[in-house]
């Protein structure tokens, strides 16, 4: 039910309007003045989604408080209203970020279908921005290992809190899956879910896709934006890949968190919100502290609750489950049916034993990205061991007792980045060097496997034409 504020000093025109839209299903409330409606705005717990704001009022003026409001709350959507409308009024009002301009005596109907028209506005831009999970299957998280018995057991015990939470885990172990997770158990479930990576995002544009802009702020700000916090008011903000953030956007964070607050660029207005903060990393935020290159004080404020996602290998028995899953998911999405009439693709019990065997440096998305191959490319409906790629037939123990022969006397720290570089380096040289397709094969960004490259000074020389 949208929550509707009518402001007019008449008290005729309230009780009329009141009695309309609460015939139409709508929750009213009124204000006989704009400190009254200023009061009202600013209640969170009773915030409404659209203003009916009338213009002459004496005392503080529509246009006063429509300018005030647009400070302090972005997103009210607002429909402004006078019997002494002129076109110099309209354009005024709309420049100030009303939606649109009524004239006195208005047409009920008219009035009901900008009021429609406006709060289904509304919720597209905040769909568009904040998608919400495609499926309950998207929230759960699978497995009967130990671990993630654990991990759901911490996952619904933390989720009715509001308390911060920081996801740690290697790339591919699922971080966003158990941020939605908490979101979806959480007191917060019914609001917006906003994800925003962090390391997708160049520095110059973070700041203003996080916090918005005021009109004018830079070339090109023609109006005002809401930025991600704002779309995330009253709901879950998840900065996924927050170890990418830069040094002067994480004392702005840091500030949201300890204050409520923030400035949207080029505004001097503190803006209030009311969010619940999930970050996640692949990365020791620790480590990246003692280089400076992460805030201390950032990082306590974040791991007020630390999870810890475990690697696909380290939970091997949940292998097969996944697999199953994601069967289920990619036969359906290919058009084969998965009744029992009519099933879909299966596995055969030897291919999937080589899949148990494989390390999976990738985790849980690079096993899901080689499930939905084998669904497109096996011809028959049960994929057996023949059709599995060669790259994961070529792991063999011997091999991996050398490569552990090879690090024992190194900290797990440099272990994992000696078997990284090696990894990395012979999925290049499996691809002949192109970046797109190696990125593609072990299931990560592009963009994210160039850093890895420049960090462990691989030299790539890839073939023309090559995809990088």
């Amino acid at each position: 039910m949208a929550k509707i504020l009518v402001v007019d000093d008449e008290e005729k025109i309230r009780k009329s309007m009141r009695e309309l839209l609460e015939d139409e299903g709508y929750s009213v409330r009124t204000a006989s003045c704009g400190e009254e409606a200023l009061k009202m705005v600013a209640e969170k717990s009773q915030a409404p989604d659209l203003m009916l704001l009338d213009i002459a009022m004496p005392g503080m003026d529509g246009m006063e408080v429509l300018r005030r409001v647009r400070e302090d709350v972005p997103g009210l959507v607002t429909l402004m209203v006078s019997a002494y409308g002129t076109i110099e009024t309209a354009v005024k009002a709309t420049k100030l970020g009303a939606y649109h301009f009524i004239e006195k005596p208005f047409d009920a109907d008219h009035v009901l279908d900008l009021i429609q028209s406006a709060l289904e506005t509304q919720r597209q831009e905040r769909k568009r921005l904040s998608p919400a999970p495609k499926k309950a299957a998207t929230v759960e998280i699978t497995g009967s290992s130990g671990t993630i018995r654990e991990l759901r057991d911490l996952v619904a015990r933390v989720a009715p809190s509001n308390s911060s939470v920081l996801i740690t885990g290697e790339n591919g172990t699922g971080k966003e899956l158990v941020a939605r997770s908490l979101h979806s158990l959480g007191r917060r479930a019914g609001q917006p879910f906003v994800q925003v990576n962090c390391a997708a995002i160049p520095d110059e544009l973070i700041e203003s896709e996080l916090f918005g802009y005021e009109k004018g702020a830079f070339t090109g700000a023609q109006q005002m934006k809401l930025g991600r916090f704002d779309l995330a008011h009253r709901g879950t903000i998840f900065l996924d890949e927050i170890g990418d953030m830069s040094l002067k956007t994480q004392s702005k964070v840091l500030r949201i968190l300890q204050e409520k607050t923030f400035e949207r660029v080029g505004g001097t207005a503190q803006v209030e919100v009311d969010v619940r903060v999930i970050a996640a990393t692949n990365k020791d935020l620790e480590q990246e502290i003692a280089q400076k290159r992460f805030r201390e004080d950032l990082y306590y404020r974040l791991n007020v609750i630390p999870i810890v996602v475990p690697a696909l290998r380290d939970r091997t028995e949940d292998i097969p489950l996944l697999a199953h899953a994601f069967l289920a998911e990619f036969s359906s999405e290919d058009g084969r049916p998965t009744a029992a009439d009519q099933p879909g693709k299966s596995i055969s019990p030897q291919a999937l034993k080589v899949l148990v065997k494989y390390p999976w440096p990738g985790n849980v998305r690079e096993l899901k990205n080689a499930i939905e191959r084998l669904v497109v490319l096996s011809k028959g409906l049960v994929i057996s061991e023949e059709d599995v790629p060669e790259r994961f037939k070529r792991f063999d123990v011997a091999r991996h007792r050398e490569l552990l022969q090879d690090i024992r006397d190194l900290t797990l720290r440099e272990a994992r980045r000696d078997f990284e570089r090696k990894y990395i380096l012979e999925k290049l040289e499996e691809f002949q060097f192109n970046v797109a397709r190696t990125a593609q094969a072990i299931g990560i960004d592009r963009a994210h496997l160039w850093r890895k490259i420049k960090q462990y000074g691989i030299d790539v020389h890839e073939p023309k034409g090559g995809a990088a």
